[in-house]
C-alpha cells in the first residue's frame, strides 16, 4: 500500500479508504471486513450516520481491537448539512457515542449539494457554527465535504475556505468535475474519490466490449491506475460488502506511478472508440442547460454515449433509473419528459439533435426506477 498526504491536514493516508455503506451483513463480516482492510495497509476508515448500523459495527470492531492503535487510524464520519447549529450539535454528539470515540479525524458535511446546502454552511448560525466549536473543543480535528452536486456548486463550497478535504465524483468516464479537483489541489485540500468501481462504471461487471479495449487490464484496474496515476489525488473508496472483495485492489495498491506507455494505449484506444457514436455524441459542454423541463441533458446524454460507445448498457440503466427518484443526490428529469420545446437546440455547439437522443436514451436506458441504497 501507497500512502500519500491529504493536502493541509498533513496526514499521510493510504491511497486506497475503507467505505463501510456495503459491509452490513452482519456485525462479525463488517469486522472481518475492517481488520482484512486494515491488514493490507488502509489507514481511513469512513462511515456515516446515512449508513444504516455502520457506524455501531465501526464502534464494535474498535473495542474488540483491529491490530492498530487508534492514533494510527483516520476515521471519517458524515453528517448531513443542517440549517441551525443545535442540529449538527446534536448530530455530532451522537455519532461520538454511536462509534465510541473521543474525537474524529474527519467529520465530512455529507451531500453539499444544492444552492441551499451552501446557504446552510456559509450562515453564521448555520451547521458550521457547532463543527467549528466541536474543532476547538477537540472533539473533530479536520472538516471537509462530500458532493454529488453540479460543478458550480462544488467550486462555490471549496472557495468558502471552510474544508480541509473533499469526497466528490471523478473519474475516466467523468471528468465533468476535473476543474474542482484543480481548485482544491491549489488550496491544498485533501482530495478523496468516491466510489471509483461502482459510479465510475459498474467496472466490477464489464461488458466484453470494454474488457476486449482495456486488455491486457482490467477496466477497474484501467480506472484506478487513471486515478492513482494523478498526483492531485489524495485517495480512492473501496466499499467491499466482505473481505473477499478487497481483493481487487491487490493489484494497484502500490502502483502510483505515471501511466506506463501501454496503460495509455489502452486509454487511447478508448479514445477512439468514441468514434462510434458519429456526429451523435455529446460533448458534455452543458451549454443546453436549463431545460424548462428539468430534464438533466448532460446527464442523460453522457449515459447515451457510453452505452452506444463502450456497451455500459447495464451501468446506463442503473445511473438512468435514479432519474425522479434519489431527490439531490442525483437530480434532473428522464429523457422522456422532453416536449420538444426547442430551447436547447440553438445552444448547441455540436448541433445534435437533442429531443431525439434524449427519446432514443429513454428507449435504450428506461426500465424500472432505482433508488440510493440509502435514503
Amino acid at each position: 500500500m501507497r500512502y500519500r498526504r491529504f493536502g493541509r491536514t498533513n496526514r499521510d493516508l493510504s491511497v486506497f479508504s475503507l467505505g463501510t455503506m456495503r459491509c452490513l451483513a452482519s456485525e462479525a463480516v463488517a469486522r472481518q471486513t475492517i481488520e482484512q482492510a486494515i491488514a493490507l495497509g488502509i489507514n481511513h476508515l469512513e462511515t456515516a450516520r446515512g449508513y444504516g448500523k455502520s457506524e455501531l459495527f465501526l464502534r464494535s470492531a474498535l473495542r474488540q481491537g483491529v491490530g492498530v492503535p487508534r492514533r494510527d487510524l483516520w476515521i471519517t464520519t458524515k453528517l448531513s448539512p443542517t440549517p441551525d447549529a443545535e442540529s449538527m450539535a446534536r448530530a455530532i454528539d451522537e455519532s461520538l457515542e454511536r462509534l465510541g470515540l473521543d474525537y474524529l479525524d474527519g467529520l465530512a458535511i455529507h451531500g453539499l449539494n444544492t444552492e441551499e446546502h451552501l446557504a446552510w454552511v456559509q450562515t453564521r448560525e448555520g451547521c458550521m457554527k457547532a463543527v467549528q466549536q466541536a474543532i476547538a473543543d477537540g472533539r473533530i480535528r479536520h472538516v471537509g465535504f462530500s458532493t454529488h452536486g453540479p460543478l458550480e456548486v462544488i467550486l462555490r463550497a471549496i472557495a468558502t475556505d471552510q474544508f480541509d478535504f473533499i469526497n466528490l465524483h471523478y473519474y475516466y468516464f467523468f471528468q465533468r468535475n476535473n476543474p474542482a479537483v484543480n481548485l482544491a489541489h491549489e488550496k491544498d485540500m485533501g482530495i478523496f474519490i468516491i466510489s471509483p468501481a461502482d459510479k465510475g462504471g459498474q467496472l466490477y461487471t464489464p461488458p466484453e466490449t470494454l474488457e476486449k479495449l482495456c486488455f491486457p487490464f482490467t477496466p477497474l484496474d484501467l480506472t484506478y491506475r487513471f486515478l492513482l496515476s494523478d498526483r492531485r489525488i489524495t485517495t480512492l473508496s473501496v466499499g467491499p460488502a466482505n473481505p473477499a472483495e478487497l481483493e481487487a485492489i491487490g493489484s494497484v495498491m502500490d502502483q502510483t506511478e505515471p501511466l506506463t506507455l501501454e496503460e495509455q494505449e489502452a486509454f487511447h484506444r478508448l479514445e477512439q472508440q468514441k468514434d462510434r457514436l458519429g456526429t451523435d455524441q455529446c460533448s458534455q459542454c452543458h451549454a443546453c442547460l436549463p431545460c424548462p423541463e428539468a430534464i438533466n441533458i448532460p446527464e442523460v446524454l453522457r449515459l447515451r454515449n457510453l452505452a452506444v460507445a463502450y456497451d455500459m448498457q447495464s451501468y446506463g440503466q442503473y445511473r438512468y433509473g435514479m432519474f425522479e427518484n434519489a431527490g439531490h443526490w442525483f437530480p434532473g428529469r428522464r429523457g422522456d419528459r422532453c416536449t420538444d420545446c426547442g430551447e436547447c437546440l440553438p445552444r448547441c455547439p455540436e448541433q445534435l439533435n437533442i429531443p431525439d437522443l434524449l427519446r432514443d436514451t429513454q428507449e435504450r436506458l428506461g426500465g424500472p426506477p432505482r433508488r440510493r441504497l440509502w435514503g
